[in-house]
């Protein structure tokens, strides 16, 4: 505040009193994220605003006093995108919650940021509608903070990130100008996809204030298949062989020995110790148990173990278990736990998990792995203790280590987590020089003065 002395006096003369957060101790609740090893500032002050003409007053106070702005959702993110920087604004959007429309016929959604990923699933799902994105924390996680991080979930392998179903969006720009882009129509190609441009953007070109969403219609209720093999290279095997075959689960995904043992020991599963990793397929279509038989032998062939189809809706729910509780399983290990997300091609998914269990064995260092399979979006988790300098040490530079490896093979640093403050310098070496360079110039062009979330990405 002693930087800026007219921030509080103007935002206080813009508006309502209860939007604005001052008391320390509430605005440390707001400074970070769930991401281990980021740093994070102190903000100036909490705004929470209810309306977009209240968002556009602060950007344009911002702009005029040059103070940073830091744009959040429910915090759920790992990459410390929403991290406050010192003397910033951190903007939550919590409060602009509404389902503005719901259209069974144009199979869209209108909502505002701080509408929770899990009320618009259910929303819709009252008009025979389905909005497919689901991160693990879809029961707190907002879609403004979906966006801007381009959330995944389970059902990424049969229906796509939170990209394919942007269809537009309403941006308060850094000066407080506000944007529209994209349409809510099913088609269209007028000018330069800027929807596209802001998901995944952590909040450093604008501010999402409205976004039209594309649905689809409810699909049938899935059946999940369970199938337990040897090595981790076999279960691999087993994913290839159905992409191959041209297969189209709506969920496959994967489990490691460490992620396996850590579930039976929280929760009793009776998963049996022999296993060596644990592949769950899921079907939705109209003949769910003729696709889980015919996955079940591609599954033999490539050598599992055992395999278990479910019958209903109940055994499929408890088949799911396992795989909902690997990362709180995980978590038990130790004091903390850093959650990678290289994705790597399907091809070479087996490799990926190989090596990080190698990548574990020379650091000294538990590190199980959960995977959305079907996508090779890999999810190796280092477990540590922060209060141990060495072996947070460790953790760091093996957690380097991984997002090494998925270059290596082909793959990206980050495929549904973001980059945000734990990444950034990857991301230069992912992107290369020139790809930085005209990135660099994306982000001035849009917030030239550079207060839009600083220090993430760049």
């Amino acid at each position: 505040m002693d930087d800026h002395p007219e921030l509080l006096v103007r935002l206080r003369a813009g508006l309502p009193a209860e939007t604005l957060i001052t008391d320390p101790d509430v605005m440390t609740s707001y400074g970070r994220d769930m991401a281990s090893f980021c740093d994070a500032g102190t903000p100036a002050v909490v705004v929470l605003p209810r309306t977009v003409e209240q968002v556009q007053q602060v950007m344009r106070t911002a702009t005029e006093l040059r103070v940073p702005v830091v744009p959040q959702g429910a915090r759920t993110g790992l990459s410390g995108a929403a991290n406050a920087s010192d003397g910033c604004i951190v903007l939550s959007l919590t409060k602009m919650d509404r389902i503005l429309e719901i259209s069974p016929v144009d199979r869209i959604a209108v909502v505002e940021p701080g509408v929770v990923n899990a009320v618009l699933s259910r929303a819709v799902h009252e008009h025979g509608l389905y909005y497919p994105p689901d991160p693990s924390s879809w029961e707190t996680c907002t879609i403004g903070g979906n966006i801007g991080t381009a959330s995944g979930g389970l059902c990424c392998v049969k229906y796509g990130v939170t990209a394919e179903y942007v269809l537009g969006l309403d941006v308060v720009l850094a000066d407080g100008r506000l944007l529209s882009t994209g349409r809510r129509t099913a088609k269209g190609v007028a000018g330069y996809d800027l929807t596209r441009l802001f998901v995944g953007s952590e909040g450093s070109l604008g501010i999402v204030v409205k976004a039209v969403l594309a649905l689809r219609p409810r699909p049938p209720q899935q059946l999940v298949l369970a199938a337990e093999f040897p090595s981790a290279a076999a279960a691999c095997d087993a994913v290839c062989a159905i992409m191959e075959r041209g297969h189209t689960p709506a969920l496959l995904e994967l489990m490691d020995r460490t992620t396996i043992h850590a579930v039976n020991a929280l929760a009793n599963m009776g998963l049996p110790g022999s296993t060596e990793a644990l592949l769950l397929a899921a079907f939705d279509t109209p003949d769910p148990a003729a696709d889980l038989a015919a996955v079940g032998k591609l599954c033999a062939a490539a050598g599992a173990t055992e395999v278990v189809p479910a019958e209903n809706a109940a055994e499929s729910e408890l088949l799911l278990q396992a795989r909902r509780l690997s990362l709180t399983a995980l978590e038990t290990v130790k004091r903390a736990t850093m959650i990678d997300d290289v994705c790597v091609p399907r091809s070479r998914l087996g490799a990926m998990i190989d090596g990080t269990a190698a990548i574990a064995d020379a650091y000294g260092l538990t590190i199980g792995v959960c995977a959305h399979a079907g996508d090779g979006n890999t999810h190796p988790v280092v477990c540590f203790d922060p209060a141990d300098p060495d072996e947070s040490r460790r953790a760091r530079e093996s957690f380097d280590e991984i997002m090494a490896l998925g270059l290596e093979l082909g793959g990206t640093i980050t495929g549904e987590h973001g980059v945000g403050v734990l990444k950034k310098e990857w991301l230069a070496r992912e992107l290369g020089p020139v790809g930085v360079e005209l990135q660099r110039g994306i982000k001035h062009t849009f917030d030239p003065l550079g207060i839009l979330n600083p220090g993430k990405l760049f």
